[in-house]
């Protein structure tokens, strides 16, 4: 399966042409730091790009020691992917002898890199690289105690993990737990997320972890954008990466991580160019970073209220954090989300036993055990796949008879066929059993009303669609089951536009829309031509 980055050792000491570096000497300033000097600190935001001419530089983890087995030196730049983002840097930098650095501000870098793609794509691939290689050591100034029992470290483990932040986890057992509780005053035998290894986060949220990281755009509310772009699925990323593309200065909103339900399918092996098949976190992350080079600003964890429309023409959008972002155009891509099942004590179990994903997390919490699935589609299908790699024996409920209507029929052969795999057609969950966890499930037959019980710690709900909606209000029309109108059918002026010109809706939240990963990239590839005639008309 292709993944982004992959080729760590190639990448990460790909040099930069001369002409690359002729332009950089001419865009920035020499500086020196001095042997000891910290060039940046664990969640400082990277205001320069700073290539190495002489001396030595490296990543320091949070105690102090030098991260990984090598430094930085001649010809070679400093930084990872949150360069691209104006996000905090995850280690801290530090100088091992006199170094002489040529530094180009952000800004100015972020120009060079638009106008030399050859330059960009070295830069890029070498930050994706880094980054991927913190993710696969682990390496963080975040540590996680307890995930795998409490339900907000558990927030802050699926909210890293989805952002492509790296963390370390420790279950409370783990003696480096208890090392860990020890330097930072935290109570032994106690979950906690522990920030720089010295400070306990109280009331552990995901945005106050991003503000810790310096991953938090601080979003200015004087400030109009051309198009603000709710929602970072599939179709809200294509439109970011197209609305850069085209000079539209651009916002995209998102309420967890960028992916969307997409970001939680382990394997997409039906989308066109991946024949190997691709996750669907990094195929939207290939988006996300194609998106920051053109110039469009993420902004997580954010979730939309409200929608207004002012005088001039021009669109407000509440947040949850209290900010109002306000711009000329908007495009809804908020999606949908599984739907919740009607079961007694259903939310006392969610994120204890219940979970509406199926990625490397929620699998830890059920290895060698026995899972159920619910849903016939082919999110439930990759999601029975991906946890039949782990999980002793994976039970897939499905209420129909059959899998030809509702799933592409490659993933159903291989379903059919998988050892681990046993498809219980004409089935569904009828109630759930535990303490403080799931311990059991009750399955019934739908066709006789038999029973029996599933001894589990893992199901897995991937059914229907609920459309994100409730924050339009009656700003624009919906149809009966909640998804946005478009198009001739409420007098919009283009394919995509709502029944309030200058608001466009694509990808799963559209009414009548094809529920596909690749028709809701196409979706909101092609809005922005629309979106780009409203701005500039």
């Amino acid at each position: 399966m292709e993944t982004i980055a992959a080729d760590l050792k190639t990448m990460i000491r790909t040099p930069l042409h001369d002409d690359h570096v002729a332009a950089l000497a001419k865009a920035g300033h020499e500086r020196t730091f001095r042997a000891g000097d910290m060039v940046w600190q664990a969640g400082e935001r990277m205001t320069h790009f700073y290539y190495i001419v002489e001396g030595e530089l490296e990543a320091v983890t949070p105690e102090g020691t030098r991260y990984g087995d090598a430094s930085l030196g001649p010809t070679q730049f400093v930084g990872e992917i949150c360069f691209l983002y104006d996000g905090g840097t995850l280690l801290a930098i530090r100088a091992v002898a006199d170094t002489r650095v040529i530094a180009v501000e952000r800004a100015d870098m972020l120009r060079l890199m638009s106008q030399i793609p050859e330059m960009s794509d070295i830069v890029v691939a070498v930050f994706a690289a880094r980054r991927r290689g913190l993710l696969e050591r682990s390496e963080s100034n975040l540590t996680l105690i307890g995930a795998d029992i409490d339900r907000d470290v558990q927030r802050i483990a699926s909210f890293a993990s989805r952002n492509r932040i790296p963390y370390r986890s420790l279950e409370l057992t783990d003696p480096d737990a208890a090392e860990v509780a020890r330097s930072c005053s935290l109570s032994l035998g106690k979950p906690g997320v522990i920030f720089n290894h010295q400070t306990v986060v109280g009331d552990p949220t995901p945005r106050r972890v991003a503000k810790l990281l310096g991953v938090d755009l601080d979003l200015d509310e004087e400030r109009e954008f051309d198009v603000l772009i709710v929602g970072g699925g599939p179709a809200g990323v294509a439109a970011a990466v197209y609305a850069g593309a085209e000079g539209l200065s651009a916002l995209v909103v998102e309420d967890m991580a960028v992916g969307g339900q997409a970001g939680t399918s382990s394997r997409i092996e039906n989308y066109m160019g991946f024949p190997t098949g691709i996750s669907g976190a990094d195929l939207c992350w290939r988006g996300e970073i194609q998106a920051l080079k053109f110039g469009t600003r993420f902004a997580m964890p954010r979730r939309a209220t409200c929608l207004s429309k002012r005088d001039d023409g021009s669109f407000c959008v509440d947040l949850d954090s209290g900010e109002t972002v306000c711009a000329k155009a908007v495009v809804v891509a908020t999606g949908v989300s599984y739907r919740r099942l009607n079961l007694e004590r259903l939310e006392s179990f969610e994120n204890a036993g219940v979970y509406y994903a199926a990625t490397d997390l929620e699998a830890r919490y059920c290895r060698n055990g026995e899972v159920a699935v619910v849903g016939g589609g082919n999110s439930a299908g990759q999601a029975a796949m991906f946890l039949a790699r782990s999980a002793c024996r994976v039970h897939l409920l499905v209420r129909g008879d059959s899998l030809a209507s509702s799933m592409s029929d490659y993933l159903s052969s291989r379903l059919e066929a998988h050892p681990s795999i046993t498809i219980h057609f004409g089935h569904e969950l009828a109630a759930l059993q535990g303490d403080d966890r799931l311990e059991r499930a009750t399955i019934r037959d739908r066709s006789c009303g038999d029973t029996w019980t599933l001894g589990t710690q893992g199901v897995f709900v991937m059914i229907g669609a609920a459309p994100h909606t409730g924050w339009l209000g009656d700003a624009i029309e919906l149809d009966d089951h909640g998804f946005v109108r478009t198009g001739r059918d409420v007098g919009g002026g283009s394919t995509y536009e709502t029944s309030l010109p200058g608001v466009f809706a694509v990808g799963d939240v559209r009414s009548g829309s094809t529920k596909r990963v690749a028709s809701g990239v196409g979706e909101g590839s092609v809005v922005i031509s629309s979106v780009w005639r409203h701005v500039r008309g």
